[in-house]
């Protein structure tokens, strides 16, 4: 409705509807545009690793805590569908759509993995991701043998060594801090040697391992558009439309939620991790053809990752949690990660933390 000088005015009844019509719109809409939030901001957009992140006081205002409701409102409900007639017939459809490549996964993370090693090699001075350079000549040989060792199973653990190998200059030479970022390629290693060994991990398989390391990862990466939003700011001044209307602060907030919610679902029952897989998955193939080669180099192997947690059929039994225990559990690893960060942070380089 308008009043008589033109503006739209909200009645008081219905401004709770919109406000809340304006948080579930947020969310939903960044799943399907945040093609700037999934490409790593590092790899395009100048960073200080050592500067004063956003206070929690100010990343904890009041839009957090209602995306935050949101959330745990739509992982509530996911979970509670996982439990009808609906969720087993998707989880029965996944299965029946999935098969042919579930029962070659071990080969597709090998060939993706030898395709990003070998670009990452050709590309020169990289050790594990774009921003992440090196002058050192051992690094290629270390790469090569990485590749080589892939081609057979028997050789797998060998290659894991070299991954952890590079993984352990990134931080020797970035700090481990900045390497925190990267909890996947470990994850990866320990995949590789489990397979290789034909061995699992305290009755974990190897693709949950990597599973964990991937949701850990990503719920890192989440807690960074909140404290340094405006390292993507640059991003979204390029590509207008990727914020979708929305301002620029409330877009990297809404992107952060969507990221870390879905990254917590991937540790969470079959169908839900599922589900968040294939969303996260589409999320970071939409960033490729946004960014371009070098984005799809640098997360094509958290691309198979997540193609091979779709794919993944675990026995329900052995993994059925009650829903309600879906936002405890979330709202747990946010004050968790968000702890984390921040008091690591103040500790590493004597920032505030409020």
């Amino acid at each position: 409705m308008f009043n008589h000088w033109g503006r739209d005015v909200i009645s008081s009844s219905a401004r709770p509807c919109f406000v809340a019509f304006k948080y579930v719109a947020a969310l939903a809409f960044s799943v399907l545009g945040t093609q700037a939030a999934s490409a790593h901001v590092k790899w395009f957009c100048a960073y200080d690793i050592a500067g004063q992140p956003r206070g929690l006081e100010n990343v904890l205002c009041s839009d957090f805590e209602l995306l935050l409701g949101t959330a745990l409102l739509w992982f509530f409900a996911a979970c509670i569908a996982e439990r009808t007639v609906v969720g087993e017939a998707m989880i029965r459809a996944l299965d029946r759509v999935t098969n042919g490549l579930r029962l070659r996964t071990e080969e597709m993370i090998r060939a993706v993995c030898g395709f990003f090693i070998i670009s990452i090699w050709a590309a020169g001075g990289i050790l594990l991701t774009p921003e992440l350079k090196t002058t050192s000549p051992l690094v290629g040989l270390v790469q090569l043998a990485i590749a080589a060792g892939l081609l057979s199973r028997p050789t797998l653990p060998l290659s894991a060594a070299g991954i952890v190998i590079l993984f352990g200059i990134g931080a020797q030479q970035y700090g481990a801090f900045h390497l925190a970022d990267y909890p996947i390629f470990l994850g990866l290693a320990a995949y590789l040697t489990l397979v290789g060994l034909q061995k699992d991990l305290f009755g974990l398989s190897p693709l949950d391992i990597a599973r964990y390391a991937t949701a850990v990862t990503l719920m890192w990466a989440s807690v960074e558009k909140w404290a340094y939003p405006q390292w993507s700011f640059p991003l979204l001044i390029e590509h207008p439309g990727l914020a979708l209307g929305f301002d620029s602060e409330f877009y990297m907030r809404a992107a952060g939620m969507v990221e870390f919610t879905l990254a917590f679902a991937l540790i969470w029952t079959p169908l839900v991790r599922r589900c968040a897989a294939a969303v996260l998955m589409g999320m970071f193939i939409s960033a490729c053809f946004e960014f371009g080669k070098l984005d799809t180099i640098g997360h094509s192997m958290i691309i198979a990752l997540l193609l091979a947690i779709i794919c993944d059929n675990p026995p329900a039994e052995r993994d059925h949690r009650l829903p309600w225990l879906a936002p405890v559990g979330l709202s747990a690893a946010l004050t968790a990660t968000l702890l984390a960060y921040y008091v690591g942070h103040a500790a590493l380089f004597d920032t505030s933390i409020l």
